[in-house]
C-alpha cells in the first residue's frame, strides 16, 4: 500500500481528535491567565527573555515556533500535487477563497470594526497594530489543523492532502506580497526586510527541514513516519502554549486594564470565519462538488495558520504589540468555532447533496 493510501485509510477510519486538540481552547485560556499572572509577578524575567534577539528574531520564541510548525509541515505530501486535476472545481474554490478573497475581507472587517466601530474604546496607538495582526491572520490559511477538521467532517483524505500541499506552495510566494499590499492599503508602514525574513524563517526553512525529515523517515517505511509524528505531535501543542504564556506575560498589563479588548478583537475574527466558511461551502454546493470534498475545501479557508501569524506578528511588531495580541485572540476563538462548523457541515449533508441530485 502506498504512503498516501495508508494516510487515506487512517483518516477514513475516523481517528479521534487528540486530547490536546479537543481542549485547545481550554489550554489557551489557562495560558492566558498564567502569562498575565507571570508577567505581573516576575516582569524582569520576561523582559530579559524579550531582549534575547538576533536580527529582530526573538530566540526563545523562534525555537518554540519551529517546534510548533515542523511536526505539522512533516505531514505535507507534495507528491499529492498531481491530484489537483481530479478535483479542479473544489481546488479552484480553495485557491480563490484563500488568496483572492479571505485576506481582503479580513482587512476590510479590521478596518471597519477596529478603526471605526470600536476605535473609541481602543488605545489609539495600537489600532494600526491590531489591524496588522488581523491582516496576518487573514493571509495565513490553515496548514495543519485542517487535517483534524477534515477528519471530523469525514472529508476526502486525498483531496485534503493535495489542497494543503498546493496551499503551502502558494503561501511561500504569496504570503509576503499580500501582507505587504494590505498593510500599505491600510496606511501601515511595511517592514519589507523583516517580512521577508519572517517568510524565510517561518515558512521556507522549517518547510525544508520538515520535508527532509519526512523523506528520511519514509525511506524506512510509512510506519516510521507515523511513529515519529505520534511522538513529536504533543510537543507542537506544548510549544504553542509556551509561546502564549510568553506573549501574555507582555500583554498582561493591557488586558488587566482593558479586558474588553479581547472581545472587540474577537468580533471581526468571528465574522470572518463564518463569512469565509459560508462562501466556501456555498460555492462548492453551487458547483456540485462532492460533500466529502466540499468539507475540507471549506475548512482550510475558514481556519488559519495561526502559528505562522503569531510568529510573524512577534517578529514584525514585538511581543507587547497589538498585532501579537490580535493573532493570539484568533487562536482563542478558532477551535470552538471550527468544531461548530464541522457539526454544521455534517448536519447539512442531506441539504447539500440535494443540489447535486437536482
Amino acid at each position: 500500500m502506498s504512503a498516501q493510501c495508508e494516510v487515506t485509510a487512517k483518516m477514513a477510519a475516523g481517528a479521534p481528535i487528540s486530547f490536546f486538540e479537543r481542549y485547545l481552547t481550554v489550554w489557551v485560556f489557562l495560558c492566558i491567565v498564567a502569562g498575565i499572572v507571570a508577567g505581573q509577578v516576575a516582569p524582569g524575567l520576561f523582559q530579559a527573555l524579550g531582549r534575547l534577539e538576533v536580527a529582530q528574531v526573538n530566540l526563545p520564541v523562534g525555537l518554540l515556533i519551529w517546534v510548533m510548525i515542523i511536526p505539522m509541515l512533516m505531514k505535507i505530501d507534495f507528491g499529492a500535487l498531481h491530484e489537483v486535476r481530479e478535483q479542479k472545481r473544489a481546488m479552484a474554490i480553495t485557491l480563490v477563497v484563500n488568496w483572492a478573497i479571505k485576506p481582503f475581507t479580513m482587512a476590510a472587517l479590521g478596518w471597519l470594526f477596529i478603526r471605526h466601530v470600536f476605535a473609541p474604546w481602543l488605545p489609539a496607538e495600537q489600532i494600526d497594530s491590531y489591524i496588522a495582526g488581523l491582516i496576518l491572520l487573514g493571509a495565513a490559511p490553515c496548514t495543519a489543523m485542517v487535517f483534524v477538521w477534515s477528519n471530523l467532517c469525514r472529508g476526502n483524505a486525498n483531496f485534503t492532502l493535495t489542497q494543503v500541499a498546493l496551499n503551502d506552495l502558494v503561501m511561500v510566494f504569496a504570503f509576503a506580497p499580500i501582507v505587504a499590499l494590505l498593510l500599505g492599503v491600510s496606511s501601515i508602514p511595511v517592514p519589507w526586510d523583516t517580512l521577508f525574513l519572517s517568510v524565510v524563517m517561518y515558512i521556507v526553512i522549517p518547510l525544508a527541514i520538515a520535508q527532509a525529515i519526512r523523506k528520511r523517515l519514509l525511506a524506512r517505511g510509512r510506519p516510521a513516519l507515523d511513529a515519529a509524528l505520534a511522538r513529536i505531535g504533543p510537543y507542537s501543542i506544548m510549544a504553542l502554549l509556551a509561546t502564549l504564556v510568553l506573549l501574555f506575560s507582555f500583554q498582561g498589563g493591557t488586558i488587566v486594564a482593558q479586558p474588553a479588548i479581547i472581545a472587540m478583537l474577537a468580533v471581526p475574527i468571528l465574522l470572518q470565519t463564518l463569512l469565509i466558511a459560508a462562501l466556501g461551502y456555498g460555492l462548492n454546493r453551487r458547483l456540485r462538488v462532492r460533500h466529502d470534498v466540499a468539507g475540507p475545501s471549506t475548512m482550510i479557508g475558514a481556519s488559519n495558520f495561526f502559528e505562522l501569524a503569531v510568529a510573524v506578528a512577534i517578529v514584525l511588531y514585538g511581543f507587547d504589540s497589538g498585532a501579537a495580541l490580535a493573532t493570539v485572540v484568533g487562536v482563542l476563538i478558532e477551535v470552538p468555532v471550527m468544531l461548530w462548523l464541522v457539526k454544521t457541515v455534517n448536519a447539512t449533508k442531506v441539504w447539500y447533496e440535494s443540489a447535486r441530485r437536482a
